[in-house]
């Protein structure tokens, strides 16, 4: 509209984008922009995403792959892990082994147990014959084997010892021992008769039935007595010792004590002696006799006793010399 007052220019503008195709243009007027038909928004929104789908390396920031975080356990953490394998593998092994030995020493099958048996009373039964070293309780321990049958335990060259505590019980080829600090005692399980105990404080100690012969190394008691019928035999292969805190009694129809050696007594008082004494010389050295060294110069004494018993001695100054001294104890009329 060339000429009129009221009409306004077009001006013919480049479009923005860069990426828009060539001629397009965008009108614009001097109120502002001018809207986009639809048929123009289509056409530059397919070109946008065409461009979009053609540029693959949109958004690409190239990066050193060293330094980029990496997954999975490196380092101290690796080695442990590995440690931790290996020992989880010796654990297995160790654990195989167990269960091999268990299936073949125990022999435990399907079908349970096949050489022993577990009760609920806590009885573990053997059925068969078994090898073991050194057996540990928990509790108590009983052992013992069935009604009609006997119990054999053998030993391979070796006691067979049974111990709780203090007590031991020694079983060996040429003898029994039993050891115990707190005493011991042997009863009949059926009837709970008392067939041997050392318990002195209740009853006296006696040997049981069968058994004359009592081998000790030391012993200590009240008295030793033996029946009315028999003899007393005290035998040592060394030396004897027979001590009292309150004094020592020997008494019998006939007391003889038979010595290789010396005989020594010894007492804070006196020492009575009521019987008939009598000493055999054929041990004693004759007073007559000299030192076969050829030294004359003993000093000898003779044994003299009074009519009530009491003994004295006497230092012999020449042959033949009797009891009879002005000092005696017993008097000048004994």
């Amino acid at each position: 509209c060339s000429g009129s007052d009221h009409c306004s220019p077009v001006v013919l503008t480049a479009p923005e984008c860069p990426d828009c195709p060539i001629g397009t243009l965008k009108h614009q007027s001097s109120n502002g922009p001018v809207k986009k038909s639809m048929r123009e928004k289509a056409v530059e929104r397919r070109n946008v995403n065409k461009e979009h789908n053609s540029n693959f390396k949109a958004g690409y920031i190239p990066i050193d792959e060293d330094r980029l975080h990496k997954t999975g356990l490196r380092g101290r953490k690796g080695n442990l892990a590995i440690c931790v394998i290996v020992l989880l593998f010796i654990l297995a092994v160790i654990n195989l082994l167990i269960t091999l030995v268990i299936w073949a020493v125990i022999r435990i099958g399907p079908n349970g147990c096949d050489s022993m048996e577990f009760h609920e009373s806590g009885l573990l039964r053997f059925k068969q014959v078994s090898d073991m070293g050194v057996i540990h309780p928990l509790y108590k321990s009983t052992v013992g084997g069935r009604r009609n049958e006997n119990l054999v335990i053998t030993g391979n060259n070796q006691p067979i010892v049974f111990q709780q505590g203090t007590t031991k019980l020694s079983v060996e080829k040429n003898k029994t021992s039993i050891t115990s600090d707190i005493g011991m005692q042997f009863f009949d399980p059926r009837t709970q008769n008392i067939l041997f105990s050392t318990d002195y404080e209740t009853h006296e100690f006696h040997l049981p039935s069968g058994v004359k012969s009592l081998n000790v190394q030391r012993a200590s008691t009240e008295r030793i007595t033996s029946n009315a019928t028999s003899d007393l035999n005290i035998k040592v292969d060394g030396r004897a010792i027979v001590r009292g805190n309150e004094g020592v009694f020997i008494m019998g129809k006939t007391i003889e004590f038979h010595m290789g050696g010396n005989v020594e007594l010894k007492a804070e008082n006196s020492i009575i002696l009521n019987g008939t004494v009598m000493v055999s010389p054929t041990r004693l050295p004759s007073s007559s006799s000299r030192d076969q060294s050829g030294s004359a110069d003993w000093v000898r004494y003779k044994l003299c006793m009074c009519a009530d018993g009491t003994l004295f001695k006497v230092q012999v100054t020449g042959h033949n010399m009797g009891c009879q001294v002005a000092d005696n104890p017993c008097g000048n009329t004994h």
